[in-house]
């Protein structure tokens, strides 16, 4: 359970302002078609972080334990110094791939967005730590979707109305805190 809720919230907090959330508010806006753009995220999501999670589990079974602790600890630190960054949606980003429907564009342009993103590395990294890989893809599944549903159902109401330095700095502090567990070594809170 903890692996889970952990998961959920550092990556609810983690993707707002981030770039495949910026990518969702263009989507709702383009099509203007909440469901398709909403399983196209989930689909996308449950992909990219299983294949996160699965890479950070067999990082995790070809590494010692204290090589793992000090990878985790630094990586979970540099995430949280990436955190207090401020994702741009790139013009280029969005056009290539709006040209077909919803479902495809969200799925597609969301796939590629997410790889390499602060997101996906926390989901690779979480799987490591906590060596269980199913609670953490859903829980950063749930955490990804919490944070993308008010986007693209109500994006475009709220989004001069919320300053997302603060979310980046509640990211970087989650982020933070898990490196400084890992570092110390502690595996449960």
């Amino acid at each position: 359970m903890e692996a889970f809720l952990a998961s959920a919230l550092i990556v609810a907090v983690a993707e707002i302002g981030d770039r495949t959330q910026l990518l969702s508010f263009v989507l709702a806006s383009r099509f203007r078609r909440p469901v398709p753009i909403l399983f196209g995220i989930l689909i996308a999501t449950i992909v990219n972080h299983f294949i996160a999670g699965y890479v950070g589990r067999w990082v995790a079974l070809m590494l010692s334990e204290q090589m793992l602790r000090w990878a985790l600890g630094i990586s979970f630190l540099a995430m949280a110094a990436w955190a207090l960054r401020p994702d741009k949606l790139e013009e280029g980003d969005t056009a290539r791939i709006t040209g077909h429907g919803a479902f495809v564009a969200t799925l597609i342009g969301f796939f590629i967005a997410e790889i390499g993103d602060k997101t996906q590395i926390a989901t690779a990294a979480l799987a490591a730590r906590f060596d269980d890989l199913l609670p953490v893809v859903v829980g950063t599944t749930v955490g990804m979707m919490v944070a993308n549903l008010p986007v693209v159902l109500f994006g475009h109401f709220a989004s001069d109305r919320f300053d997302s330095r603060w979310a980046r700095y509640a990211a970087a502090i989650l982020l933070a805190a898990q490196g400084i567990l890992a570092l110390a070594g502690v595996t449960a809170l």
